[in-house]
């Protein structure tokens, strides 16, 4: 795991610096990356320099640094990411073309050379990794990047004063002297309605994220005609999840949970490969269980695993996750936060993020990730399970809230929707809690408030395309809050025609998988693990895992009206079901509650009109308004608070930059 930046193209105009220091400053900007090693390779004729920050993982020695060149010294690589498979190459190229004298054993070799001796497409259809990739072919003076197929390793780029500036963070764009874009007016607002930044926008305009399992050559022609040539896709998605289908499970409900134990096992054991300390962060949810009991099953040495709890009841998960940790014998680590602990978190977490982002969970992995640093170097996660094998309640609660929505007139359904949400957040919130285990158990989780505030929000909608995407949504009416024009369309549409035939579910997944998990949920994870030097890898992010998953029935990815079926009926064959069978409270912290009492004079502090007014682009008196009524109770606006706050910490960073 590390961080890669760049420059293809003149430098004349980025601060009249040579190629050298100014590669150095983007990568001196990303140091928490890789705080081991700094390389640095340029070809001053072909005008390229590339940057690299090494997080030793694999092969600790000199051999595996970086920026490497491919024996012949036609091609320069830089890479973020690790490649699980790299034995398995490597037996292939000696296989197919003699013996090879290797340098070292590190993943970056033979990568470089399987793109040397195979091609980049014939490289990447079988390589299984996690990546975001510069490769310059010295030959035909053309770079490349490449972005893995999941989206877990970011890639950003974009010309700046006839240059093209690329790397793994705009915190390296940020470093060139004199770098200030304009503000994209409609990411911004798509981040108001999002918490994030649905690529490949990001935050400057000009400057654009590569969508995963995407690939984009530049010649010296482009970069000369200040062209951006449009990224081509290495990997079907669709056309994967397709040909699945196609060819769907045809065994017992027995023998596929045996499949997806040698699956998840088999991609377990590849990403344990490291040659520095390791371990895994455990909530103690269907996820994170499994990766933890598939880790344990194979070692016979304790695992490392961590966790964070919250000090409110229906957010704390700690207690499960040390059950669970208890009983596969892990040698286990959890802290406990506080409305204090996360105030004094949140100066260090608005330096993170290189763009707006407001997932709320972001507190708790950014500190599980500095927990985890002090005792490993490498951390599995269990993200991309909801995605992949369907564990969100959306995809089997979202058709029949559609289907009973959709039989009422749309009159009667705005009626009822604002009905619902006019109902006071504290009111519900303390129903239920007087409930207690008699409370329905979707509403039990301590959120109730924010769920039925976002049913009342969805139930307006015109058409099923529009209700999903409302689901999605995290902010009621967003374009409120900015006080200029922007456009909030709905996400990027990654798929196809081909797609149109799926189920709601189905369609719903893979909307998730190309654009929720990679901007938000894997965001999350990069950032906070990579800020503090931690690598994450993720098991379930595999291809022929997701293959497997595309090919189950319904009913093995939702069976009886729960989510990711197969992977509860594995677990329970390592874990006890009673100690994960519960419902899904997510990896959040109680910020309405908070807002309203810990944290409340940060919050006030951030939200008085002075403070709001500094940008010019906020509406003061809407979300003022805002602010009271949840200080009232008489709404919830927790996450739209949330994404206020958020800008305003990574707005006044962007002021704090000292001048050039």
């Amino acid at each position: 795991m590390c961080g890669l930046a760049g420059i293809f193209g003149p430098v004349d105009g980025l601060g009249g610096q040579a190629m050298e220091p100014l590669v150095r400053l983007m990568t001196g900007a990303i140091t928490h990356r890789g705080p081991d090693a700094d390389g640095l390779w340029t070809d001053p004729e072909a005008g390229i320099g590339l940057g690299h920050r090494r997080l030793s993982i694999l092969d600790l020695s000199p051999a595996g640094a970086q920026p490497m060149q491919s024996q012949g010294g036609r091609f320069a690589i830089a890479y973020n990411g690790e490649i699980y498979n790299f034995p398995a190459l490597r037996q292939q190229l000696e296989q197919r073309h003699g013996a090879i004298e290797w340098r070292g054993h590190s993943d970056t070799e033979i990568l470089v050379e399987c793109f040397a001796r195979e091609g980049i497409q014939a490289t990447l259809d079988k390589v299984d990794g996690m990546f975001a990739i510069a490769l310059f072919d010295r030959q035909k003076r053309e770079l490349t990047l490449i972005r893995d197929a999941f989206g877990e390793k970011p890639m950003h780029y974009g010309f700046w004063k006839g240059a093209l500036l690329f790397g793994s963070e705009l915190h390296s764009f940020e470093a060139i002297p004199g770098f200030r874009p304009s503000m994209n007016l409609d990411a911004l607002g798509s981040f108001f309605k999002y918490s994030y930044i649905p690529g490949p926008a990001s935050i400057w305009q000009g400057v654009l994220k590569l969508p995963p399992a995407h690939l984009v050559t530049f010649s010296q022609q482009d970069i000369a005609a200040q062209q951006m040539p449009k990224p081509q896709a290495w990997w079907d998605m669709t056309g994967d999840a397709l040909q699945s289908i196609g060819r769907q499970f045809g065994g017992s409900l027995d023998q596929a949970v045996i499949e997806a134990e040698r699956l998840v096992l088999a991609g377990t054991s590849r990403r344990m490969v490291s040659d520095v300390p390791l371990g895994a962060f455990l909530s103690g949810g269907i996820d994170s269980s499994l990766t933890v009991a598939m880790m344990q099953a194979s070692t016979d040495r304790p695992v490392r695993t961590f966790s964070i709890g919250m000090a409110e009841d229906g957010f704390d998960e700690s207690p499960a996750a040390a059950a669970v940790a208890q009983h596969l014998g892990t040698d286990h680590t959890e802290l406990v936060l506080t409305p204090e602990q996360v105030q004094d978190a949140i100066p260090g977490i608005s330096g993170v993020h290189d763009e707006p982002f407001a997932d709320s969970s972001q507190v708790p992995t950014y500190l599980v990730s500095q927990m985890a640093r002090r005792d490993v170097t490498v951390a599995l996660s269990g993200d991309g399970g909801d995605e992949i094998f369907g564990g969100y309640n959306r995809y089997f609660q979202g058709p029949r809230v559609w289907n009973r929505a959709a039989s009422l007139p749309a009159p009667l359904r705005r009626a009822v929707g604002a009905a619902i949400g006019s109902i006071p957040g504290g009111l519900v919130n303390g129903v239920v809690r007087t409930l207690g285990p008699l409370a329905p158990r979707e509403l039990s989780a301590g959120r109730a408030a924010e769920k039925l505030q976002k049913l009342a929000r969805v139930m307006s909608m015109p058409n099923e395309a529009a209700f999903h995407d409302r689901l999605l949504a995290t902010s009621d009416h967003p374009e409120s809050i900015l006080s200029c024009g922007t456009d909030m369309a709905r996400l990027p549409d990654r798929l196809d025609p081909r797609a149109a035939g799926l189920t709601f579910a189905e369609r719903a997944m893979l909307v998730d998988t190309a654009n929720y998990m990679p901007d938000d949920v894997l965001v999350k994870v990069d950032r906070a693990a990579m800020a503090v030097s931690l690598e994450t890898r993720t098991p379930y992010l595999d291809r022929d895992l997701f293959r497997f998953a595309w090919s189950l029935p319904a009913a093995m990815r939702a069976g009886n009206g729960e989510g990711k079926t197969i992977l509860r009926e594995l677990l329970y064959r390592h874990v006890p079901r009673e100690l994960v069978d519960r419902p899904k409270a997510g990896f959040a912290i109680p910020v309405g509650r908070w807002l309203r009492t810990g944290l409340r004079d940060w919050a006030e502090s951030e939200l008085s009109s002075d403070a709001l007014g500094d940008s010019g682009l906020l509406n003061t008196a809407v979300i003022r308004e805002r602010w009271e009524e949840h200080l009232t109770g008489k709404r919830d606006h927790e996450t739209m608070l949330w994404n206020v706050l958020m800008f305003q910490a990574w707005h006044r960073r962007q002021t704090e930059r000292a001048p050039d």
